[in-house]
């Protein structure tokens, strides 16, 4: 093979059509898009419209829901971990934590904290300080003389207001006896 019989696979570059040139072209004054009407117009979507019949994301039921407190873990295998200290990413010597693991290229981002799952084999005893571990991956850290700490994540900071906005409740000074009750007075 030559450098001059490289060539992409048929159909890998698909060159565009060009609207709206003329007459001549094929596709001039309307650009393919019919005459008038919503769908000739630009900044139309569509999608999932079925012509005023029930759309089917309508007609289906909706199922479960999605737990809007949920933890997101990294998660990191005991193989990994131990394949991070054979390669000297890793010192075992030193206890090991979300910021050793993301400094050695073991995780991409510490989330909500870091999980330790048992999948693989440990040799190297060490101390590994993380915010959650699996029955298995604990027993396989100790099996190997090393010790897993489960400490809580940080909690993330309450998002603060914006200065001079007040809150949604009642107004200053107003208490809810204030408002008062008119049988009082009658």
């Amino acid at each position: 093979m030559k450098l001059n019989e490289l060539a992409d696979n048929k159909g890998a570059n698909y060159v565009s059509k060009r609207v709206g040139r003329g007459i001549g072209s094929g596709k001039g004054k309307t650009a393919g898009s019919g005459q008038k009407g919503q769908k000739s117009r630009s900044g139309v979507s569509l999608a999932g419209f079925e012509g005023g019949q029930m759309p089917l994301y309508r007609r289906l039921p909706k199922r479960g829901f999605t737990n809007i407190f949920a933890k997101e873990y990294a998660e990191v295998n005991v193989g990994r971990l131990q394949v991070a200290i054979d390669a000297k990413k890793i010192d075992a010597k030193k206890p090991i934590d979300a910021a050793a693991l993301k400094a050695a290229g073991v995780i991409r981002r510490v989330k909500d904290g870091v999980r330790l799952l048992g999948h693989g084999e440990i040799s190297a005893a060490v101390t590994i300080e993380v915010a959650g571990a699996t029955k298995s991956a604990i027993a396989a850290v100790e099996k190997a003389g090393g010790k897993v700490n489960i400490k809580e994540a940080a909690p993330k900071p309450a998002k603060k207001t914006p200065a001079g906005k007040k809150s949604a409740g009642k107004p200053d000074g107003e208490t809810a006896d204030a408002q008062g009750d008119d049988s009082s007075t009658s």
